[in-house]
Order: structure tokens, then sequence, then C-alpha cells
């Protein structure tokens, strides 16, 4: 009758271990997303009020550790911008489906579900730039000021930009283009202040600017592209500076001060002429 017991609660052990399993799902699509080192580690699905996750990471060969804003949360994101640093080495992550937070279960080892490897200096992609056009006064010299976009990363209180971590690394490739035309240069500087000295005076030309690596990995070498600037076009017609209802409306404005002169003037000749003409009814004949 013992041996009955112990196998039926051996049994009921193996069963609710089953069922503690099956109720906690395996994170799916566990991907990192990362831009100027501002690095998140998201997944799929949004869990039920009957399970959490809680994300570990660690650098290849090193000891695992947890996030301790991603502890059995039910967030399916977690920021791991700050915790990731030793920015040249590979991370591995892993994402454990776990009881809720206060709950406890039998299970020794929760499912989980890993990410790919990640290193943030070769990973993260690299923002679009902001940029300042300036031609000089006699047109001969278009220079563009590049501003290094900020990262996520902090040093001595201090926010750091992307020069800041790749150093001498860091490239910013200049696209640029005649206004209206499809045929473009493309060249890399070392440098935030970009001169541009052969281009031709007085015509518009656009420029997109975007962060260049040429250390990384082909696909990984670009950073985004900038919005795109113009310079102006001082040979343009009036009907390219200026839109059809503006000269429109300028016209109408002439006309109507023209036409208000020649009133003016019309009114004015013609009172002199009755003046004169009351004058000489007024004079007494002369003796012939």
């Amino acid at each position: 009758m013992m041996m009955v017991t112990d196998l039926i609660s051996a049994l009921v052990l193996v069963l609710s271990a089953r069922c503690a399993s099956g109720s906690y799902p395996r994170a799916q699509n566990v991907t990192w997303k990362s831009t100027n080192f501002k690095t998140i580690l998201s997944w799929e699905p949004k869990p039920s009020p009957d399970f959490s996750y809680t994300v570990e990471f660690s650098a290849v060969g090193g000891n695992k550790q947890s996030s301790l804003h991603c502890l059995r949360s039910s967030a399916t994101v977690c920021d791991l911008s700050g915790s990731l640093t030793e920015l040249d080495a590979y991370y591995t992550a892993e994402v454990l489906s776990e009881p809720p937070l206060g709950a406890t279960s039998d299970l020794v080892e929760f499912p989980y579900t890993s990410a790919p490897r990640f290193c943030p200096y070769k990973d993260t992609e690299i923002g679009r730039p902001n940029f300042k056009l300036e031609v000089s006064d006699d047109k001969k010299k278009t220079t563009l000021y590049v501003a290094d976009p900020a990262t996520a990363l902090y040093k001595d209180g201090r926010q750091l930009n992307i020069r800041d971590v790749f150093s001498d690394q860091l490239q910013y490739r200049v696209t640029y283009r005649k206004n209206k035309s499809t045929g473009k240069k493309v060249y890399n500087y070392k440098t935030n202040i970009i001169e541009l000295l052969d281009l031709d005076r007085g015509v518009s030309y656009c420029f997109n600017v975007q962060a260049y690596l040429p250390d990384r990995a082909a696909d990984k070498q670009l950073g985004e592209l900038s919005h795109t600037q113009c310079t102006k076009d001082h040979n343009q017609s009036i009907f390219e500076v200026y839109s059809v209802g503006v000269i429109a409306s300028a016209i109408f404005l002439i006309l109507l001060l023209i036409g208000i002169i020649i009133a003016v003037t019309y009114i004015c000749c013609k009172r002199h002429k009755n003046s004169q003409g009351r004058e000489k009814e007024g004079m007494p004949l002369r003796d012939v």
C-alpha cells in the first residue's frame, strides 16, 4: 500500500513539473536593437499573468549577470545600455521564462531563449548627424560643420559622443549633387569641418552626411543618412525663387500703383486746366 502511495505521489510531482514547464512558454524573436550605444534587447510574446521574464547576460567567457530592471518583469524589452561596459567584447543574453514576482515553482531550470552574439563597438548603428552649411561671401568655398551624434554612454559625468568612442576610426561620408540633378559625388573626410572648393560658383548644391567606419564589416560601415540641406542658387530666375502666386500678387500691386498714379495725375491735370479756364474768363478784354 505504501509503495502505491509513493508511486502516486511521484506521478503527481512529474505531472506538476510538466504543467509548470508548459505554463512558461519560451520567448521568441529575441533580437538586439542598438543605436549610438543605446542597446535594447527585445522579444515576444507579452506574458500572461501566470509567468514573467528575466534577462541574464554575459561577455563571452565571463560570468552571467542579471539586469536589475529586467527581473521577473512583464515587459518584453530590456535596456542594457549601461550594462555592456566592455564595448569591444562580444555578449550573449538569455531571456528566461519564470513565475511572476512573488510566485514559486518546483522547476529547477526554467525555459529560456538565447539572443545572438552582440558587440557594441562593431554592431551598434550610428544615427543621423546634424550639420550646418556655410557659403563664403565670394562663393568660392562651401563649408560643412558636422556635429558628432551623442551616445547613451557617460564617463565621469559627461555624455560621450561617437568620436569619443571611435576616435580616429570615425570618418564622415559626404554625398552631394547639383540641385535638381541626379548625378552625385561621394567623398570621405576624417574631420568635422569639411571644406569644398571645387563647386561651381553661384550654383545650388544639395548635401547629405553620414558616419563612416571603415574598420567594420561592410554592412555595418555606414550610419544613418542625414537630412538633405541645399545652398541657395544665386543664378535662379525670379520664377524659381518666388511662387506664381507671389509673382501675380506683385504684378497686381504694381499695376494698381501705376493706376493710382495715372488717376492722380489725370485729376491734377484736369483741375489745373479748369483753374486756368476760370482765370481766362475773369480777365478783361484787350483794346484793339
